[in-house]
């Protein structure tokens, strides 16, 4: 698609509101009326430039294409955008709100639920969720075309930061009782906000010096601000939720310690999916050859990219190769420009069709520059014998064959195709293990056959009084899913603690 810059889709918004304006004031749109509204896209920054630059990429809607948008909603009796959602949200009820310009009513709605909707409008695969279920999408044959839900969840939450509408929630009467929560992801985050809500003393144990988890070392400054996580881990300590940064639970001190010698009564453990997988193919000890984990850790946490305050090194490369088809992948290729490369693939062994990732993200790597070849995979990654350093990765061509376990057709190499794609730096973007740390160092808590810790319907591990849940759990997966568990997970451990 063309890009249209934000004053054009702000005009055809205006457009629109005016010719709908009497009928939305009067509550006279029919289903069919509804219909006929055209979706509102998200206006972004222009390609070339931003794809240099480390502002937001989506610009946000305007006051006219949140109401046009909101307006496009069925209100559907059956509400099946709701079972697509985590945290169960209550859309068609804040969607309502925002169709009559009521925005702080409709935050306040999802906020009921969803403590961080400026980050889930943001980051979250609603057309994988939510809006997978939309009437309108489905009526339509096209996903594209359902109501924009994230979009619209992303406006009001920002509508209520930008106009200092935000209220701090209420922390019931104290129970006298400790909740220890590792690990300030989504989920950690999600299980602080709710306990402590029901009036426990919580506290939250981070091993870096920031709190965020992946929202802060994984997702880049142009597709989430860190603005914004740090006012949502602001919020969590107004309630009086307390914070002990650089601890290393596993290290520092332990799950049984935090039980005993601190005096907790419930630990949550929420330690994500640290551990970076690699190919394990030669030549992966090349300089000049990272997980994406670390090379999006050293830019986004430690702000390589900020050169002149940060002292953070990164390898600095004209031509770098991707290896890997889902959100981290984009993330990475579309930080490799933003840190100078004038050239970046993505190598992946499927077609676009197969990609995990987020078909926006895709559109815009591919807006901003980024190559991609698919149908490819590395068997090797070239190098200097006199330095070292990546000079390049051998490939294999691909080509689809029956489906396999996941549903996607498995690719089989072309005999006889390998061929040199001469690069100056590989990042491995193949996804991660859940952190092994906790397990390694609390027998007590059981693991299945790949790290994950096994929990029961309640999120509860077979250790007494410790829970757990999101990426330690699950894999690595999404910030709404992560919640989601994290919800399920303090909820149970407020009725344990109820007695």
């Amino acid at each position: 698609m063309e890009h249209i810059s934000l004053e054009q889709l702000a005009q055809n918004a205006a457009d629109e509101y005016k010719k709908l304006e009497q009928k939305i004031a009067c509550g006279q749109l029919t289903n069919k009326d509804r219909m006929e509204i055209p979706l509102q896209f998200m206006p972004t920054g222009e390609p070339k430039a931003r794809a240099r630059q480390m502002n937001e990429v989506a610009l946000g809607y305007t006051r006219e294409q949140a109401i046009v948008e909101a307006n496009r909603c069925l209100q559907c009796k059956n509400r099946p955008c709701v079972n697509g959602c985590p945290v169960n949200v209550q859309i068609p009820e804040f969607i309502a709100q925002v169709a009559k310009g009521e925005f702080k009513a409709a935050v306040d709605i999802v906020k009921e639920t969803n403590l961080l909707p400026a980050i889930c409008g943001r980051v979250c695969p609603q057309e994988k969720q939510c809006q997978a279920q939309c009437t309108l999408g489905k009526v339509n044959k096209d996903i594209e075309k359902s109501v924009c839900i994230g979009r619209l969840e992303r406006f009001v939450a920002d509508y209520e930061r930008n106009n200092s509408l935000t209220t701090t929630p209420k922390a019931a009467a104290s129970t006298g009782k400790k909740v220890a929560v590792v690990g300030s992801g989504p989920a950690g985050l999600t299980v602080a906000a709710d306990c402590r809500r029901a009036g426990h003393d919580v506290t939250v144990f981070e091993a870096f010096h920031k709190a965020g988890g992946v929202m802060v070392y994984g997702i880049p400054e142009f597709r989430l601000p860190k603005e914004i996580v740090a006012k949502e881990v602001e919020g969590l300590k107004a309630m009086g939720v307390k914070f002990e940064m650089n601890t290393l639970v596993g290290r520092t001190t332990t799950v049984q310690q935090i039980l005993t010698e601190k005096g907790f009564d419930a630990v949550f453990v929420g330690t994500g999916a640290g551990l970076p997988k690699f190919f394990n193919i030669p030549g992966e000890n090349y300089i000049g050859v990272f997980s994406a984990n670390e090379y999006l850790t050293r830019a986004n946490l430690m702000k390589a990219y900020d050169k002149d305050k940060a002292d953070t090194p990164f390898y600095e490369a004209k031509t770098v190769v991707v290896c890997g088809g889902g959100n981290v992948a984009m993330d990475a290729a579309r930080m490799a420009l933003r840190l100078g490369a004038e050239k970046v693939y993505v190598v992946y062994r499927r077609t676009r069709t197969e990609m995990p990732a987020r078909k926006e993200e895709v559109d815009h790597a591919e807006e901003e520059g980024v190559e991609f070849r698919f149908l490819e995979n590395p068997v090797e990654i070239l190098g200097n014998a006199e330095d070292g350093k990546v000079t390049g990765i051998r490939a294999l061509t691909y080509e689809l064959g029956e489906p396999d376990a996941s549903g996607r057709r498995r690719p089989v190499e072309v005999k006889g195709s390998e061929h040199d794609i001469p690069c100056d730096a590989v990042i491995v973007a193949l996804g991660n293990n859940s952190n092994p740390l906790i397990p390694r160092t609390t027998p007590d808590i059981n693991t299945d056959s790949h790290g994950h810790i096994n929990v029961d319907d309640a999120q509860a591990t077979s250790m007494t009084r410790v829970w757990a849940g999101g990426d330690i759990v699950l894999g690595a997966a999404t910030v709404i899913l992560a919640m989601g568990e994290g919800r399920k997970a303090a909820a149970s451990i407020n009725a344990y603690l109820a007695g």
